[in-house]
């Protein structure tokens, strides 16, 4: 162990604050490379002053116990402190993360009135089966599943031969934000000739279909 950290591993086990472990830390190294110009080797030195634990507790016992209860109160904070920061940290950055959704009248990105056309325009789409016009509609990834393969998977489910469509019921629909994603999600019912289908739609913040589920 070289002279440095001798002195450093001593002052850490003193409990008094920062400037005091300074005083100390230069009065023991002033000490040592006195005594090594004087032709005494390190090690010699080291041996004669005694462990670091014996030196930290000598200054220990002249150090007040209102003192001594700060440095280890000071302490602890340091390491508490960057925890509850850390867990503060993830409990935000989870809630950034997950889904939730609120109230579409209170969005700064949708329109009621606009989102239910664009459902009602999507579906009549659909039913006409105009998959060029959806697919211009709808972001990149969306594109290639707007074919009639897709749509005749997603009418299979609840029955092979849904008739005209009659009417459109009540839409539901909610803002979903996850991290800085904005999007619109909205439910219909539609009443066809030979069936009722729910539809769920979700548009982003330029209004462009991003996701469709029919049940």
């Amino acid at each position: 162990m070289d002279a440095e950290k001798y002195v450093n591993a001593i002052a850490r086990k003193v409990k008094c604050n920062g400037k005091k472990k300074k005083e100390i830390k230069k009065q023991l190294m002033m000490d040592i490379h006195m005594r090594m110009k004087q032709g005494e080797r390190l090690e010699e030195i080291i041996s004669q002053m005694g462990t670091v634990k014996e030196i930290a507790d000598g200054f220990n016992e002249n150090i007040s116990l209102k003192e001594q209860k700060r440095y280890v109160r000071n302490k602890v904070l340091k390491i508490v402190i960057p925890v509850i920061v850390i867990v503060t940290f993830l409990i935000w950055f989870v809630y950034w993360i997950f889904p939730k959704s609120f109230d579409i009248e209170q969005s700064k990105y949708f329109k009621r009135e606009q989102v239910e056309a664009a459902m009602k325009e999507t579906i009549a789409l659909l039913d006409a089966e105009d998959y060029i016009a959806l697919q211009e509609n709808a972001i990149p990834q969306m594109q290639s599943l707007l074919n009639a393969e897709t749509r005749e998977g997603m009418r299979g489910t609840l029955c092979d031969d849904w008739g005209e469509r009659k009417q459109f019921g009540a839409v539901y629909m909610v803002e979903l934000v996850q991290g800085n994603t904005h999007l619109a999600v909205g439910e219909i019912t539609v009443t066809y000739e030979n069936v009722s289908a729910t539809y769920r739609l979700t548009y982003d913040k330029d209004m462009r279909l991003a996701g469709i589920y029919v049940r």
